[in-house]
């Protein structure tokens, strides 16, 4: 049927044209924007997908300028504790110089002195944006991620570098009561909480074993003596008087020339004296007629090798317990005090090393010191060594300091003297290996700034390819569909124009 007043075929040729035209202005802001999911109303899902991908994108470009200034600072401190090792090996060479007596230790210290002014003004420079890395302890933390769990919730992580520090502030010592904390052993009274001295004062004649003989013994009997060792006999010829047979034993012990060890005899009495600072004395007897007495607490069991202490006391530090940063060790010395706070993750090692820099650092005259590791326990003492006699030793723990630098003691060396010479050659030591340790932890904080960099790096790559295949539009299918709608479109408007027509056939038939 025909009329004049409703021309279906106008209208579906129209409806036609209008999807076409619809379509086209799809594919035109396809190609004007690249995107086939442009805003929200293209694809809902996809796009706010899209959207947060993208933000955490953004995110990530942040945390990597983060991470390289990280690694820049880190760099910064790596490179002065680099430089630091190597100086301080420059004063380790000048110190083992002045070991020689025959040598200008005034020009060696001149040198030491410069070298340490350098070493200061090397870590005083080493900052980056103002963080300086080598002073101080507190930890530093680079922000190196954000993890997107499921439930959508953001957490940051971080990437936490211990600042090495390694100036020669002595730090400030704490005037908090510490709490009770065992940090070494006890000597009297055993139950007492606070740290005391294991053993007790003695004179600068050393600690002793003495030996006495019971009485005269007959021919051919064969008596034994075995210190650090070295075994000393004696066979009777003839009837010997126990006076005789301990002097024939310290004069043989004496003939020996064995290192800070001499005997003396009197009246049937052998004393075995050992005088060396910080070496023990091995004692055996054998034969029936030496028997064993006490003294200066060396408990003597002839049965069994028994061991004279060395002549230095020891403050024998805790196996177990973990000095808290702040906590400031002093010990006193006939009426001197020596202090050494400790820092964040120290341990007890490092507070006895701290005291004998210390210690070292006053330079008294015949007062030497050393570390000493219990080979059984594992425990850590500091042995100090009085020389002239008569000086007790006392340890207090007080909380609330300042840590004390990591090289600590470095403007007190003084090699001018032989015993400050010697004091020095085991600090330098401990010095060089605190730098070298912090060289060595700043490497590898940098090397694991530097992984994370690559991979945030490779990541946001990864990201921003899942987003481009997500609402990127595919540009050849695009130009294809958009040549076809072109085409359709010139038809739609043809077909159209003809459906136009029809009314215009209709006056035919009214001719």
């Amino acid at each position: 049927m025909s009329s004049i007043l409703t021309n279906n075929s106008a209208m579906v040729a129209l409806q036609t044209l209008k999807g076409i035209n619809k379509n086209m202005s799809q594919i035109q802001n396809e190609i004007s924007t690249g995107q086939s999911v442009s805003s929200a109303k293209d694809n809902a899902a996809v796009w706010a997908i899209s959207k947060v991908m993208e933000s955490d994108v953004k995110g990530f470009s942040g945390i990597s300028d983060s991470l390289s200034l990280g690694s820049s600072t880190i760099s910064v401190a790596r490179q002065a504790a680099e430089t630091t090792t190597d100086l301080l090996t420059e004063i380790k060479g000048k110190i083992v110089a002045a070991q020689e007596g025959n040598v200008d230790r005034e020009k060696i210290q001149a040198d030491i002195t410069a070298l340490s002014a350098q070493i200061k003004s090397v870590t005083g420079a080493a900052q980056f944006n103002g963080l300086n890395m080598v002073s101080g302890t507190d930890d530093v933390t680079i922000l190196s991620s954000l993890d997107r769990s499921g439930d959508g919730s953001v957490a940051a992580s971080q990437i936490s570098v211990n600042r090495m520090d390694l100036t020669t502030s002595a730090g400030k010592v704490g005037t908090t009561a510490a709490a009770t904390i065992n940090y070494g052993s006890i000597a009297a009274p055993a139950a007492s909480p606070t740290p005391a001295i294991t053993g007790t004062t003695t004179a600068a004649a050393g600690k002793s074993a003495v030996i006495t003989v019971a009485a005269a013994t007959a021919t051919g009997n064969n008596y034994s003596l075995n210190v650090n060792g070295t075994s000393i006999n004696y066979t009777t010829d003839g009837i010997v008087t126990n006076t005789a047979m301990a002097d024939n034993f310290a004069g043989q012990i004496n003939a020996l020339g064995l290192e800070g060890i001499t005997a003396s005899a009197a009246t049937g009495t052998l004393t075995i004296f050992n005088a060396n600072a910080f070496e023990g004395m091995d004692v055996t007897t054998g034969g029936t007629q030496l028997t064993n007495t006490n003294r200066n607490g060396f408990a003597y069991n002839a049965t069994t090798n028994s061991k004279v202490e060395q002549r230095a006391e020891t403050i024998d530090f805790s196996a177990t317990a973990v000095p808290v940063n702040g906590n400031s060790f002093t010990v006193g010395i006939a009426g001197k005090t020596y202090s050494y706070t400790s820092g964040k993750g120290e341990t007890m090692e490092d507070v006895a090393r701290g005291l004998k820099t210390a210690i070292d650092s006053e330079a008294v005259t015949g007062l030497t010191t050393k570390v000493q590791q219990n080979s059984t326990t594992g425990a850590w003492s500091l042995a100090v060594d009085d020389a002239t006699g008569g000086r007790a030793l006392s340890l207090t723990v007080t909380s609330g300091g300042e840590a004390s630098g990591g090289l600590f003691g470095l403007d007190a060396i003084d090699v001018t003297t032989e015993d400050g010479a010697k004091a020095a050659l085991s600090n330098i030591e401990t010095m060089i290996s605190t730098s070298i340790d912090a060289a060595a932890s700043f490497g590898s904080a940098q090397n694991r700034i530097d992984i994370q960099s690559d991979f945030i790096s490779n990541l946001s790559d990864s990201l921003k390819s899942g987003i481009g295949s997500m609402v990127d539009a595919d540009m050849e299918e695009t130009s294809a569909r958009l040549q076809a709608l072109q085409v359709q479109q010139q038809l739609g408007v043809q077909a159209l124009s003809i459906a136009n027509q029809s009314p215009q056939s209709i006056l035919s038939l009214f001719r």
